[in-house]
């Protein structure tokens, strides 16, 4: 009986809809003996000696793998046009300390038209460009922050539910540290991700992923992509916009993703490579962690999310984590040269926080390549002894969340690569 009411309380700190959790593993003594796919040799066995090679060769064929057996592939979005309508702009957002920006991002393909609300803060108290933190929220841009001048999105009245009051105003301000990032002179700008693929059964239709060409004409590929893929490409859409604020340096700009979102980031910045560091929080099976080590969140169990998060293809992964001809260090490793940061909590089982640090320790061999320094032994830190090398990692006490904290260390890593703002 503990073990399943263990299993509830991390479905619930996962923030994800309890499904039947049958042999689960929480038992580091239970995990396989595993052996991970090469990451330095290449499909015809040939060994990765230079960054040339693994630029030309070795990454294109692992691009290639998540993208048709994961994540999906991201179709031609050539026929999609994005403007972008300044809603509101208060110069004296939080107690003055920032600007904020509400920017309407109309999507269209010709007859159908689909609407996404940006929030962007940028600090006052800094002259000239400022580097960004990217980041998808949960429950609504109005979530982060008690500010009634905070608009609702169109999708949060498809999603929400009635009356809780997780939905509320300012009810995830915990999860955003707005005054201590806006401090240390760093802008954000987010975005419900609701607004790009709804995250909940029966919403397809009011997704990006609507908008493209081929949408509902036939059966899905196997290499269909779906939320996670959608997800990604929304993140890209908000740099095209930040390109056209004069206060936004370009150069410096970060991903911060949690939990779900933590593995889209991860996608995001595998896919492009103007986020310069990526931040995976609390991201788990999907996301940073290892599955062959099949602890904690299985395929089985992500795979099997409604809406999907991931393409057709990836479920005959299910129950076969050690026949899968990739994992998630080699995702990781598709961030070099840029930085990337990878954050556990050590009450977060169900993500499973070694497998996320043994995932960005196997990813160090490329980032030598390079002549930078990754994580140097397996062995996980202890709990609030961050790792700051070009592969940098923390594991906190506490649970599934985004913290003060985290942010901390996040503005602590994004300082190191862009130099304090």
């Amino acid at each position: 009986m503990r073990t399943n009411v263990f299993s509830l309380v991390i479905c619930l700190l996962a923030g994800t809809t309890l499904y039947a959790q049958p042999n689960i593993n929480y038992d580091e003594s239970k995990v396989p003996d595993y052996v991970l796919p090469e990451l330095l040799v290449t499909s015809k066995g040939e060994t990765i000696r230079s960054v040339s090679e693994w630029e030309k060769i070795r990454r294109p064929e692992l691009l290639e793998l998540f993208t048709s057996q994961m994540y999906g592939r991201t179709p031609d979005d050539s026929g999609i046009t994005v403007r972008y309508e300044l809603v509101t702009e208060n110069p004296r957002a939080l107690g003055g300390k920032a600007t904020s920006k509400q920017v309407k991002f109309i999507f269209s393909n010709g007859t159908k038209e689909l609407e996404a609300l940006l929030l962007l803060l940028i600090p006052n108290g800094r002259t000239g460009k400022v580097p960004v933190f990217v980041g998808y929220n949960f429950k609504g841009n109005h979530s982060t922050l008690n500010d009634t001048t905070i608009l609702y999105s169109r999708n949060f009245a498809l999603v929400k539910e009635p009356g809780h009051p997780d939905w509320e105003r300012g009810c995830q301000t915990n999860r955003w540290s707005y005054d201590d990032i806006i401090g240390r002179g760093y802008a954000v700008a987010t975005m419900c991700y609701h607004d790009i693929f709804p995250d909940k059964p029966g919403l397809k239709d009011y997704s990006v992923v609507s908008l493209f060409k081929g949408y509902g004409d036939r059966p899905e590929a196997p290499d269909e992509w779906q939320a996670i893929g959608a997800w990604a490409w929304g993140s890209s859409r908000i740099v095209d916009y930040l390109a056209t604020e004069p206060r936004i340096d370009t150069d410096k700009i970060a991903i911060m993703g949690h939990s779900r979102q933590g593995k889209a980031a991860l996608w995001a910045g595998a896919l492009d490579p103007r986020f310069k560091v990526v931040i995976s929080n609390n991201s788990g099976e999907g996301g940073a962690a290892l599955s062959r080590r099949e602890y904690g969140e299985s395929i089985e169990r992500v795979s099997s999310i409604k809406p999907a998060w991931f393409c057709p293809a990836f479920n005959r992964y299910r129950g076969k984590e050690q026949e899968r001809p990739f994992d998630q260090h080699q995702l990781i490793a598709l961030m070099a040269p840029r930085a990337i940061y990878v954050a556990s909590a050590v009450e977060d089982r169900w993500a499973d926080p070694k497998g996320e640090y043994l995932g960005a320790y196997h990813a160090t061999p490329v980032y030598r390549l390079y002549g930078l320094t990754g994580l140097e032994s397996d062995q996980m830190p202890g709990l609030h002894e961050p790792i700051m090398n070009d592969i940098g990692y923390h594991i906190r006490k506490g649970k599934h969340d985004v913290t003060r904290y985290d942010w901390l260390r996040f503005m602590d890593f994004a300082d190191k690569r862009f130099g304090k703002p």
